[in-house]
């Protein structure tokens, strides 16, 4: 085990440094959270599929294959093509928008109000939870490697990536992520999937030795696949976590075709996870948890060292989600509320240079506030369950109505994240935060409210709407770095 540890530590120094390394390049609010919007098609491609795949698409993606059989890659799939779908239809209008948050998005959009700082204070909410449960895998993957216990895991993976976000921002966690993103395609896809086949007896002796659902790519069930696209799929296309990163892009070309990429290495990463997992099943029947079968079969069957890159592999899964959603959480609390709340009777903007220094301190309040959350909570699911009900049933439609129907309106925008927020926090305490009807009827009815209020009440300002469709053709300067209750 000597050796993996010293994989694993070499690892660790590495992303701290690399922390060190971008602080020196993030000078300007735009270095520090959009990475100056010049990311090239390579590096691009890699961060967004490293942001995307994170603990719960590896360990939780090759859970489902031990459970389900190759129908268990549908999870990792559906957030595959969510970024497919948000790369090749919005991804080129989001960048050409040069905001660095959605609800910013929705302030030029909508010319402003109440459903701007209600939206962020949603998706604050949605980050903050995203970011609490991929802290949270540290204590799976530690207590692997040193059997360590809880709290101190979550305290030590979890400081790392606060310390790396804190110093360089988006530079930082661009340079990491696409460290991460390599390390898991070595780790995941050239090493544990073809080891895990061979140990397993290959193709033919994994269909011999499991019942034929297994092999049924629809066996999970089609109401289960149903959900993971509404909740998944939708949530890629208007999460701060995936825009954030879109800002990032060089291009609107680069957000298209390097999202795309990255989207399609999803597909294939989603498929190897099952076929893992199915291996796990023929190798180990009957373990205690299908979320055992990533630990159990790194831990049995692979060699001295290559067991450290794979477990380096899974500890960069969960630190590439992490990070992304740190600096999300931290640029929407920041930007989007208290921004606003100190605002309030005052003109003068900051000074760019304070800009980076504020946005630091809020990746760190927001990294400590991650850190104790983790610790304190126990039922991980149920909490990233409630961040995404809330995401797509109070904020899919607003968002994408401004995107594509020119009649949505302000008080449509606030009635629908109003009415679907309060119907999915209903729903959840009537059916239960696990059911399904939540982010089913929680959807409709936002979808009703927007369009309903949005006919009933005045059509947005004609000057608020060519000011947008300047934006969305590239043609206007980058917003303040303040957020604005109307366009400039």
């Amino acid at each position: 085990m000597a050796v993996d540890y010293t994989v694993i530590v070499v690892y660790l120094a590495g992303m701290l440094a690399m922390g060190w390394w971008g602080m020196r390049r993030a000078r300007s609010k735009s270095e520090f959270l959009v990475a100056g919007r010049r990311l090239g098609p390579a590096m691009y491609s890699g961060t967004m599929a490293a942001i995307v795949l994170g603990g719960a698409s590896t360990i939780g993606g090759v859970g489902l294959g031990y459970q389900y059989g190759l129908s268990g890659a549908w999870m990792v799939f559906t957030i595959g093509l969510g970024l497919l779908a948000l790369s090749v239809f919005f991804s080129a209008r989001i960048a050409r928008l040069k905001v660095y948050t959605v609800s910013e998005m929705l302030d030029l959009r909508y010319g402003g109000g109440r459903a701007g700082i209600i939206s962020g204070v949603v998706m604050w909410a949605y980050t903050l939870m995203l970011a609490v449960t991929s802290t949270i895998a540290y204590a799976t993957i530690f207590d692997v490697l040193f059997d360590m216990n809880r709290a101190v895991a979550i305290v030590l993976g979890g400081s790392i990536v606060v310390a790396y976000s804190t110093l360089g921002g988006m530079w930082s966690i661009t340079l990491t992520d696409m460290v991460q993103f390599v390390v898991k395609t070595i780790g995941v896809l050239l090493l544990l999937l073809p080891i895990a086949v061979v140990k397993a007896g290959g193709f033919g002796e994994m269909k011999a030795q499991l019942p034929t659902g297994y092999f049924d790519p629809l066996g999970i069930g089609g109401e289960t696949i149903f959900t993971y696209v509404l909740i998944y799929t939708f949530g890629m296309l208007i999460g701060q976590d995936i825009w954030q990163r879109v800002f990032t892009a060089r291009s609107d070309r680069t957000a298209k075709w390097g999202g795309t990429v990255a989207g399609t290495y999803c597909l294939v990463y989603a498929l190897a996870g099952a076929v893992i997992g199915t291996a796990a099943k023929v190798l180990y029947p009957k373990l205690g948890s299908p979320d055992d079968a990533f630990a159990t079969i790194v831990k049995d069957e692979l060699p001295v060292g290559v067991r450290g890159l794979v477990l380096a592999a899974a500890l960069a899964a969960v630190m590439s989600t992490s990070s992304g959603a740190l600096i999300a959480c931290a640029t929407v609390a920041n930007n989007d509320i208290w921004s606003r709340l100190r605002r309030i009777g005052k003109a003068a903007p900051s000074e760019e240079h304070d800009e980076v220094k504020g946005n630091r301190a809020f990746i760190l309040l927001m990294g400590v506030a991650v850190i104790a959350t983790a610790i304190a909570i126990d039922d991980v699911v149920q909490a990233l369950t409630v961040a995404y009900n809330l995401l797509v049933g109070g904020l899919l439609v607003p968002i994408l109505g401004g995107l594509v129907w020119k009649r949505g309106t302000v008080h449509g925008a606030l009635a629908s994240v109003v009415v679907g927020g309060l119907a999915v926090i209903t729903l959840m305490a009537t059916y239960g935060i696990l059911a399904n009807e939540p982010v089913y009827y929680g959807l409709l009815a936002s979808l009703a409210a927007y369009l309903v209020v949005s006919v009933a009440t005045p059509a947005t300002d004609t000057a608020v709407l060519a000011a947008w469709r300047e934006r969305l053709a590239g043609r206007s300067p980058e917003l303040a770095s303040e957020p604005v209750a109307a366009p400039q």
